[in-house]
């Protein structure tokens, strides 16, 4: 008897439990979508009036009403139905849909399966599988009234990938213009099209660049070039792209130009300039294992000036693309990385790492005690090499000014230096003890030290022997964050409701004696280099190990910022942060160094301010200052306006002496205004008032042509010592595979303008 009691009692629990189970909250939420809608549930089913959403991981259901099934997961929907399923998109009057099994059916319904729009009746088919519909129109016109459409007896769709039309018929406007009896189309990037753009301009004459796009297998993929421009000759090359799942992902990019007329622009001053000019680019990255990456960049080039003359939008990005192989593996205190860094050309400064081994220790406590330790070792054979000739060798000092203008610096020597080479071996060590003074006072206190091994240092004109070099450094860091909630405080002029102030004060204070061995002393690897910002004072953050010398400097910091309540949630209304070193070495000639100024002002959501300034308190002068005004009310027009400037010939900011660097002092312009719905305009001006005249300027008209969208551009671009160049291109593009968004050159003007860049080709430096 007590056997069978104890049977049943588990029988009822475990029926309780299929009960509870089954009664429990599905896996997917519903709300209201309106102040109006209403929810009434009944059992397992729960009706709808006057809008409602319900959402899980990935898909969403927007309604009028309908009713919702918590066992089965089915949905019946009515009124105005959004469905978001896995990326895509279903919209009518009337559907039924299963959150469980993604089964969609629907009377009517029309679909957005990008870049096509798609419409029919009879849907049934279940997500990310195949669905079936009827009576289907198809077109890539996203007009109420589209120019072009397909019309299918009936339609099959694999969303993502592909539709299939069987009995369709091509319509422009009403007319029937072609039958097909089957027609697939991929859902992807449009397969294997061509692409040509003709222009003008002043330093190429006439030209056309043309690109053929083609996306083979999955595998395998690309875009071949093939460019004419009437004074500089042919030019063409390939851009592959090779995706191998695990294996990784490959690019390869080759491009050769014929050029009958190198140098025509007239800057630059660079002789020998050959006509078979030429670049090559290879990319790869793989993830073999959890945490561990592997790199490989390879650039090669038959001039330092290929790219600046054919891709343009690359050169302003970056003027010496570098080429390395790197390995990196991460465990959960440590990191290694190998590096290998080889010169690929000769007319460009590289330090060859052949290879460069480092092994850092991340901040991690020393056992129970309240002591952290971090660590960063390396070991390496490193071969600085300079440009080959001394014509050359400037261009190692390009500068560009914050909107892409290269200005060049003159030397008034052309002696370069030496080359030489040695092996290094570094280790440094440093401990931190962290604490919360008081409950609100951060204070860290350091200290660490470093031992330095160089080999013999050889070269044509330098020679030292073996050397140790020894760094003791520490310091400490003090800081703590207090903010204040101001509820009262508000303002519609500056659409501030409620306001929270946020200070954080810093001191940060480093003591390095003199290391026994000078800068001077050491072979020059990672050297510290001219810089506009301010420089880490803290190890392993100051990574220039050769160029470490004494130090004994406070780091003052104070950020401050404002918050307030607006109707997108929490935003910053001011964020400014003020900073500058103390030097406290004795005889210094400079005890300050400059007030740095970050500040980001944003008074209304649609109008931002931003400064970044250097103040030098010493000599009395500006030497930088960063000021931005963006102005973007609606999606009508946008207005951005800037003021950059660089103080002239620097001492600070040189390289090598005897340069001579020039400043700017750059006013910019930017207004984009979409007239209509189908018409679109672009102006940038750049005023130097350095030397007081227009250094470039831009002009975009956009035409909407249904299924296309054309682009008419003009630029001018002058300046002190070169020739004035002008430009003129026109762009077409499908609007289902643009090349370029409407105002899309506002921010870099010179892709517009370049060669092979300009194609959609899915490789990934097709874009600069």
């Amino acid at each position: 008897m007590n056997e069978r009691r104890l049977l049943s009692a588990i029988f009822l629990l475990l029926a309780l439990a299929f009960v509870c189970q089954a009664q429990q909250s599905p896996p997917w939420t519903i709300q209201g979508s309106t102040r109006q809608s209403q929810w009434e549930s009944i059992g397992n089913t729960n009706y709808f009036t006057h809008g409602a959403l319900l959402t899980n991981d990935t898909s969403m259901v927007t309604m009028d009403k309908g009713m919702e099934n918590d066992l089965n997961g089915e949905v019946v929907a009515e009124g105005d139905v959004t469905i978001l399923d896995h990326g895509h998109i279903w919209r009518g009057t009337n559907f039924i849909y299963n959150f469980k099994t993604g089964e969609v059916r629907a009377d009517t319904f029309k679909s957005i399966q990008e870049p096509f729009s798609l419409a029919g009746s009879h849907l049934t088919g279940a997500s990310n599988n195949v669905y079936t519909a009827t009576n289907a129109v198809i077109t890539t016109d996203d007009s109420s009234r589209p120019a072009y459409t397909i019309r299918a007896k009936s339609i099959t769709i694999a969303p993502g990938q592909y539709f299939e039309a069987h009995h369709a018929t091509l319509y422009w406007g009403r007319a029937p213009v072609f039958y097909f009896p089957y027609y697939k189309r991929s859902l992807g990037q449009h397969p294997n099209n061509w692409e040509f753009e003709p222009g003008y301009r002043s330093i190429f004459g006439p030209y056309l660049l043309s690109a053929y796009n083609w996306y083979g297998n999955g595998i395998l993929d690309g875009t071949v070039h093939l460019d004419v421009r009437e004074t500089r000759g042919v030019a063409a090359g390939p851009d592959l792209a090779l995706h191998l799942g695990s294996w990784g992902e490959a690019a390869f990019r080759y491009y050769y130009a014929d050029d009958q007329k190198p140098g025509a622009d007239g800057l630059g001053n660079v002789p020998d300039l050959k006509e078979n000019r030429q670049r090559l680019a290879f990319d790869y990255v793989v993830h073999p294992t959890t945490n561990l990456t592997i790199k490989a960049i390879a650039n090669y080039q038959s001039d330092p000036l290929v790219l600046r003359d054919f891709f343009e939008g690359e050169f302003n990005t970056n003027i010496e693309p570098a080429s390395f192989a790197e390995a990196s593996q991460l465990w959960r205190n440590y990191t290694l990385n190998v590096l290998v860094q080889p010169q690929l050309v000769d007319f460009f400064e590289t330090v060859e790492r052949l290879p460069d081994i480092k092994l850092s220790g991340l901040r991690q406590q020393v056992g129970d005690t309240p002591l952290y330790y971090e660590s960063e070792s390396s070991v390496g054979y490193f071969e600085r090499l300079f440009s080959s000739t001394n014509s050359l060798y400037y261009l190692t000092n390009y500068t560009l000014n914050p909107n892409g203008v290269f200005l060049m610096p003159t030397r008034t020597t052309n002696i370069p230096p030496s080359n030489y080479s040695a092996a290094r071996a570094d280790t440094f060590h440093q401990f931190t003890l962290p604490e919360t003074l008081f409950g609100w006072l951060n204070v860290t206190p350091n200290v660490g030290g470093r031992l330095t091994y160089y080999s013999d240092v050889d070269g044509p004109a330098i020679h030292t022997n073996e050397q140790v070099r020894g760094v003791f450094n520490t310091g400490i860091d003090v800081d703590f964050k207090a903010s204040r909630v101001y509820p009262d405080v508000d303002n519609s002029l500056l659409d501030v409701h409620e306001l929270r102030h946020i200070i954080s004060p810093e001191v940060d204070y480093a003591y390095l004696p003199a290391p026994t061995r000078s800068p001077s002393q050491l072979p020059q690897f990672d050297y510290q280099s001219p810089n506009l910002g301010l420089l880490p004072i803290d190890f392993p953050d100051y990574n220039d190990i050769d160029s470490i010398g004494e130090m004994d400097v406070v780091r003052l910091m104070l950020r401050n910022k404002l918050q307030t309540k607006r109707a997108s949630g929490i935003q910053d209304l001011v964020n400014w942060a003020v900073y500058t070193d103390w030097n406290l070495q004795p005889g210094t000639n400079k005890p300050w160094g400059d007030m740095y100024s970050d500040l980001d002002f944003r008074p209304r959501t649609w109008l931002t301010l931003n400064s970044s300034t250097r103040y030098d308190m010493v000599s009395n002068r500006w030497r930088e200052a960063i000021e931005r005004v963006t102005i973007q009310p609606s999606t009508t027009w946008s207005l951005a306006l800037s003021y950059d400037y660089l103080i002239n010939n620097d001492p600070e900011f040189l390289t090598y002496p005897g340069e001579n660097l020039p400043g700017h002092n750059l006013i910019t312009a930017s207004f984009y205004y979409r007239m209509n719905e189908n018409w679109g305009l672009h102006i940038l001006e750049q005023y130097e008032a350095q030397y007081g005249g227009l250094q470039q300027q831009v002009y975009s008209i956009y035409r909407d042509l249904r299924s296309w969208t054309a682009s008419l551009m003009f630029r001018v671009t002058e300046g002190p010592g070169q020739p004035t160049d002008f430009t003129v291109a026109l762009t077409f593009s499908l609007k289902a595979f643009p090349r370029f968004g409407m105002g899309s050159d506002s921010d870099r003007p010179g892709s517009q303008f370049s060669g092979p860049e300009l194609t959609d080709s899915p490789n990934p430096y097709s874009r600069d």
